[in-house]
C-alpha cells in the first residue's frame, strides 16, 4: 500500500465510470485523487503536484496531445497514459513524448499500482 502524505493522482477520462472506479481503487491504496472529464478541465487547473493518469482516446483533445502540450509548456507531470484500443505507434509517441507508462485498459492493478508508485517517485526525486 502507498502511504499519501500528500501525494495526488490526476485522473483524466472522459468516461465517468472510469473515474469513479479509479478513485476508489487509488484511494483504498491512500492516495489522494483529483478526476477530470476532459483535457481542457485538467488545463484550467493543472496541480503543481502528484502524477497524471491519462485516457489517450477522448473528444476535443486526446491524451497524448494533452501530454504534447504539457510538455511544450515545460509543465512537467510525470504520466500514465491507459488506452482501451493501443498500438506500437500509439505507444512510440506516448513515450516520445514524456510518459512513463502506456497502460492498456483495463490496468492489472499491480501494473498500475507500480506504475503510480514509479510516477510518484519521479515526482519526487
Amino acid at each position: 500500500m502507498i502511504a499519501s502524505s500528500g501525494r495526488a493522482v490526476c485522473v483524466v477520462d472522459d468516461d465517468e465510470a472510469v473515474r469513479d472506479s479509479m478513485r476508489v481503487l487509488l484511494e483504498s491504496h491512500g492516495l489522494t485523487v483529483r478526476d477530470y472529464s476532459s483535457a481542457r478541465a485538467f488545463l484550467a487547473e493543472v496541480p503543481g503536484d502528484g502524477c497524471l493518469l491519462l485516457d489517450l482516446h477522448m473528444p476535443e483533445m486526446n491524451g497524448l496531445e494533452l501530454l504534447e502540450k504539457l510538455r511544450a509548456e515545460r509543465v512537467n507531470i510525470p504520466t500514465i497514459i491507459m488506452t482501451g484500443r493501443s498500438d506500437a505507434g500509439l505507444r512510440a509517441r506516448a513515450q516520445r513524448a514524456g510518459a512513463i507508462a502506456f497502460l492498456d485498459k483495463p490496468a492489472d492493478e499491480d501494473k498500475l499500482i507500480d506504475s503510480i508508485e514509479h510516477a510518484l517517485a519521479a515526482r519526487e526525486a
